[in-house]
């Protein structure tokens, strides 16, 4: 099929731009081919002495080839086009934050809580990603093939793409039960499709780019043939993060702040690409942007990514495996095609910036709610156009609408390598108004390689680039419509196409604080609604705690076209409620939490219980206990205490995490902690002297809990081993509290406390050491020493101390500076017998210690 379209080009244009300057240059290198013929050219490489065909390709027509130059495999016989093989890819930054409210997803959770993934795959193409994460716990496929060492960014991909909210709220992710694979971006053509059948992949992450890349080369097309062969697969790519650079080749070659999208592989018509947005929705000013190669429109779509346009392609494949789910749910299981999933999201995006479609954030931001609601109802088409055909779709469309908007995708057949214009189906979009016979025709841009003309807002006119479509009319007059699709130029079909649509009424969407969200008190939350309406209107905002009357004012005049505003949330626990007004119109949000997180605590961690405790939240009277099963937190228990004991049957389950209830409501819990990485033991979270060598002996002792506790005593051993109590507190009333000693000589000593329950059980610390040693002075430890054994120096000094060793002839033998409280005397070679020791402090005496070597 590719064949057919190709004509014989120079030597140069059968070239990726990157090669054309090194052909001169005459150097061997990795390269990539596309042939016309794979088993003649095979042949033919096995005549040449340094040719060598290494990985294949897609198909048996694309090759990778090392040990020939540009110019030579440019002049083979029967070579399309050479391009570069696999550059280095790189991660498109880290996690910074994450806000699933700013694209609805934290709605359609609310709205639709079966909407999880459940049952899909999704891959995430770069390093592999830990499988071990807590939000991505018991859904890896295949977990045991997953390479060392993980990377964070992929983690941090996977979390916002399907993490479950195991770790904290901030962990979920947008499909929350989606089952997750890992593929190496090492390799930047398709995976093998056979293996993504296999393993189920519906749709697949590509968070990572290469440098600005501005031609069709082997990868995009490889990504478009994947597409006609596996047709419900959706490849979701990041745009990139050098959104201020220009690029260095092709049409638009030095024209900053435009077509620098990384990557040759994001060229490809079937896939979506992603720019960033901030948490405001504005563009972020890193995130890459259009046109491609031929002028099509780049990025599709943009979505939240502070950390960069990664985040953004990671919650853009959620939303689209919510999607696929939807309609598997609603057909019998099968899946739709990526075709339609995109014009779905397409549709559905809200618009930004210059009106209409532009290559900067495409056609818009990413809308879950939008796009779940128009695949819920079925607001779409399919169908398959030929060459002259029009085919017709008549909607209905009420008084009084707001917006009417359409838009067509078509999953388009690869193009030849390197071609100008990368289009080889060309289909038509058109909205006829049946009563009066008006006509609108799509959006679409200029393509002219110039930065005022790229700049200018899209035009109604035919689109002979791209292979997606929308058409939009505000204020529509009630009627019948007719949306036609025709065949244009269809040189390889049938070609089958789908066609998303909406009626937007007028009114208003509240998005955040939703049910079952939760605002943390004495925090500054951003609400965020969306407002079909006029561009200038006005709002009041009002709040009210639930049973509690009336509504207070926040602020008399919002712009509800702003569709966000930010609230400083009151020090309270509540049940509460926000509205905009405006003229006679209410709109109420949902009821939401206002309430702060319980911080789970380790009281204690002992062999047969565990205790849990947490401090007590004013203005709430229960609380919801949860454990990690084998992919998402449980309920175990409700209670009004704030401690919860755990017997041995609850032990092997290692998180856990607590949540609020208020108003008959469970919040959002706090953060989940293993109760046995928290630095309590049984009871004991630290005992150790205040000073290890001082005139009076002083432990300090923390306990994660008194609960239950009668008595806590200080034991110090005996000469024999046996331990004697020395000090003894009761009732313990706090966890933290300190124990004093002064023993009958100056020496080295060993203690413990001793823990006793209202049960009479005992617990017990560790042994610790301490040295009572008058201020200034010196002393040895052991004495006598095995030769060859270390002398302990113990000084109860701040200064510097000089220690001189002398045999009892008086020959001096060493020395040794002691620079801290306990340091070391190396007895090395020294004879068995009595030693005499000078210690010298500064502004003191010098000491004489009589040292015995064995």
């Amino acid at each position: 099929m590719l064949r057919a379209q190709l004509a014989p080009r120079p030597l140069p244009l059968r070239l990726a731009p990157a090669l054309r300057a090194a052909a001169a240059q005459g150097l061997a290198r990795t390269l990539r081919v596309r042939v016309a013929d794979g088993p003649a050219f095979r042949q033919w490489a096995r005549q040449q002495p340094a040719a060598q065909l290494t990985q294949p390709g897609p198909d048996a027509c694309t090759l990778t080839v090392v040990g020939l130059t540009p110019a030579q495999l440019a002049a083979a016989p029967g070579v399309e086009f050479v391009d570069v093989a696999d550059r280095r890819a790189h991660e498109e930054r880290r996690l910074s934050n994450s806000d699933l409210a700013v694209n609805a997803i934290s709605t359609v959770h609310a709205r639709f809580p079966t909407l999880t993934g459940q049952g899909l795959t999704a891959s995430v193409k770069e390093m592999p990603f830990d499988p071990d994460d807590l939000d991505l716990k018991g859904r890896a496929v295949n977990p045991g093939a997953f390479a060392k060492p993980y990377s964070d960014h992929a983690t941090a991909m996977a979390t916002l793409l399907g993490g479950a909210g195991n770790s904290d709220p901030l962990g979920r992710g947008a499909a929350r039960a989606v089952r997750l694979a890992t593929s190496d971006f090492a390799r930047l053509l398709p995976d093998d499709a056979t293996q993504l059948v296999q393993a189920g992949v519906s749709v697949q992450n590509h968070s990572y780019g290469v440098g600005i890349e501005n031609y069709y080369g082997l990868e995009a097309q490889a990504y478009d043939q994947q597409a006609q062969q596996l047709p419900q697969l959706l490849h979701v790519f990041s745009s990139g993060n050098v959104g201020s650079s220009a690029s260095s080749s092709g049409t638009y070659q030095s024209i900053a702040k435009f077509a620098n999208v990384s990557g040759q592989f994001k060229m490809s018509k079937n896939t979506l690409t992603v720019g960033a947005t901030d948490p405001s929705g504005q563009v972020a000013a890193l995130s890459s942007r259009g046109p491609a190669h031929d002028g099509r429109l780049k990025p599709e779509l943009v979505a939240y990514g502070e950390g960069g346009s990664s985040e953004s392609a990671a919650l853009v494949s959620g939303i689209s495996i919510l999607l696929q789910q939807q309609y598997r749910d609603q057909h019998a299981g099968a899946l739709p095609p990526a075709a339609l999933v995109k014009a779905v999201l397409l549709n559905s995006a809200d618009d930004l910036g210059t009106a209409e479609v532009d290559y900067l954030s495409g056609f818009g931001q990413a809308d879950a709610l939008g796009a779940v609601s128009t695949m819920r109802a079925g607001r779409f088409f399919e169908g398959s156009a030929t060459p002259g055909t029009d085919q017709v779709f008549r909607i209905t469309v009420p008084a009084g609408q707001q917006q009417f908007k359409a838009t067509l995708v078509w999953s388009d057949p690869a193009a030849a390598a390197n071609a100008a214009t990368a289009l080889v189906n060309d289909l038509d979009l058109e909205l006829v108004a049946v009563g009066t016979g008006q006509r609108w025709l799509p959006w679409a841009l200029s393509a002219y390689p110039n930065a005022d003309s790229l700049a200018r807002p899209a035009r109604r006119r035919p689109d002979h680039l791209n292979n997606a479509e929308q058409i939009t009319l505000t204020l529509p007059p009630a009627g019948i419509y007719e949306l036609h699709v025709r065949g244009f130029a269809v040189p390889q079909g049938p070609q089958a196409f789908s066609l998303a649509y909406e009626i937007n009424a007028p009114g208003l969407t509240w998005t955040h604080p939703v049910r079952p969200d939760n605002l943390r008190p004495g925090t500054t939350a951003t609400l965020r609604w969306q407002w079909s309406g006029p561009a200038t209107a006005t709002a009041r905002l009002d709040y009210r705690p639930l049973g509690r009357p009336g509504w207070r004012v926040l602020a008399p005049s919002v712009p509800l076209a702003a569709n966000r505003t930010t609230w400083a949330v009151p020090d309270t626990t509540t049940l509460a409620q926000l509205r905009l007004s405006t003229g006679s119109t209410d709109f109420l949000g949902d009821t939401f939490t206002i309430v702060r997180a319980p911080a789970l605590q380790v009281g204690y961690a002992c062999a047969e219980e565990t205790l849990l405790q947490w401090v007590r939240i004013p203005g709430v009277a229960r609380y919801q206990v949860y454990q990690l099963g084998a992919t998402v937190l449980e309920p175990l228990l409700q209670t009004a205490d704030t401690v919860v004991v755990l017997g041995r049957a609850q032990l092997p389950t290692l998180y856990y995490a607590v949540a609020p209830i208020v108003g008959g409501r469970v919040g959002r819990p706090g953060t989940t902690i293993n109760y046995t990485t928290q630095g309590t033991a049984c009871y004991f979270r630290s005992f150790l002297p205040r000073q290890l060598v001082a005139e009076i002996v002083r432990f300090e002792v923390v306990l994660g809990t008194i609960y239950h506790l009668k008595s806590a005593t200080l034991e110090r051993q005996r000469p024999d081993g046996s331990f004697e109590a020395i000090r003894t507190i009761s009732p313990v009333t706090s966890t933290t509290f300190a124990f004093d000693d002064q023993p009958p000589a100056a020496g080295r000593y060993l203690y413990r406390v001793r823990l006793d329950n209202v049960a009479s059980q005992q617990f017990y610390s560790g042994t610790e050491e301490a040295y009572l040693l008058r201020a200034g002075l010196t002393q040895a430890y052991p004495n006598p020493v095995a030769a060859g054994q270390p002398l302990q120096l113990v000084a109860n000094t701040t200064g510097t101390v000089t220690a001189q060793l002398y045999d009892m002839l008086g020959r001096f033998q060493r020395a040794t500076t002691v620079d801290g409280q306990i340091n070391q005397l190396d007895t090395n070679g020294l004879r068995p017998g009595v030693y005499l020791l000078r210690v010298q402090s500064e502004g003191q005496a010098a000491q004489v210690i009589r040292v015995v070597i064995q």
